[in-house]
């Protein structure tokens, strides 16, 4: 289902409108006072390559909890570019918000039948306060059955347990009313405890292997600013740590054949916007 070949010259056209969005989500979150780094393939880009992953399709950045939920309150959307995030109303089957570009069209396959802003996107991934011992281990029960909840499918691309229990529980709940006040239960039960008070953080909306990393406290304190595409942009402050715990050896180039775009998608258009609905194309504007 759907593809994932692009054309160097169509990726590097997604980086420059990624980029224009990072631009301008850092000067939002400098006028505001709020705390963000890169993360994933732009954090390795901008220490290895000094911009973007020659493949990377996007801009992921994490945000302290207390932060990301300060942006949501304090965002206006503009013209050019709105927040979108999982609500009663809204169902992304994302776990955290993304910044849209309400000019362009990038229709991921798992999302082709949503009635959703279907721009290209700056993603936005919440951290939260690790605890320890037993509590560390609710947590990650919590968040597992927020994740099955806000996207509403049962986990396909990990253990077969999990995907049999999650087609269970979504059995068992079926009601969209009876969902959304579980998955959010399950939000403020896992995110219920402050950074400031705990050693370490983790990253529990981007998926069952993610949430097992413990990244020390430190690492996430502050920012630091690295070249990036000719810029200035922020790193976490223990960037190589991070980095390392998450990825491995992330100045290794992987093997030529992982070089590739990693989003499976339907359509893409940096120059107009429409939204793919129940497999019919509806325009919605141009940016020329």
């Amino acid at each position: 289902m759907g593809q994932t070949a692009l054309t160097p010259e169509e990726v590097r056209k997604m980086q420059l409108k990624g980029l224009e969005m990072a631009l301008f989500f850092d000067e939002f979150c400098k006028k505001h006072g709020l705390l963000y780094y890169f993360c994933g393939g732009c954090c390795i880009g901008a220490l290895r390559h000094q911009g973007f992953i020659p493949w990377d399709d996007d801009v992921d950045v994490f945000m302290p909890r207390a932060d990301y939920e300060k942006l949501k309150q304090l965002w206006v959307d503009t013209p050019e570019y709105s927040i979108q995030y999982p609500t009663r109303k809204v169902v992304t089957e994302n776990q955290f918000a993304t910044i849209c570009a309400n000019n362009t069209t990038f229709i991921k396959t798992y999302q082709m039948n949503l009635d959703i802003n279907h721009g290209l996107v700056l993603d936005i991934l919440p951290l939260d306060g690790c605890p320890t011992g037993w509590r560390r281990k609710l947590q990650k029960f919590w968040a597992l059955l927020y994740s099955l909840f806000v996207v509403g499918k049962a986990p396909e691309n990990h253990s077969k347990l999990l995907y049999i229990l999650g087609k269970i529980a979504l059995g068992i709940v079926r009601p969209k009313a009876w969902r959304y006040a579980v998955w959010r239960f399950c939000e403020k039960q896992m995110s219920k405890y402050p950074i400031e008070e705990c050693d370490y953080v983790t990253e529990l909306c981007a998926g069952p292997h993610y949430m097992q990393n413990e990244y020390r406290r430190e690492w996430f304190d502050s920012a630091v600013r690295k070249e990036f595409e000719g810029h200035q942009m922020p790193l976490p402050v223990g960037y190589d740590s991070y980095l390392r715990m998450a990825f491995g050896d992330y100045m290794q180039l992987p093997p030529e054949d992982k070089r590739v775009c990693h989003h499976a998608f339907e359509v893409m258009d940096m120059d107009n916007s429409y939204l793919l609905y129940r497999g019919k194309r509806y325009f919605t504007g141009k940016t020329k």
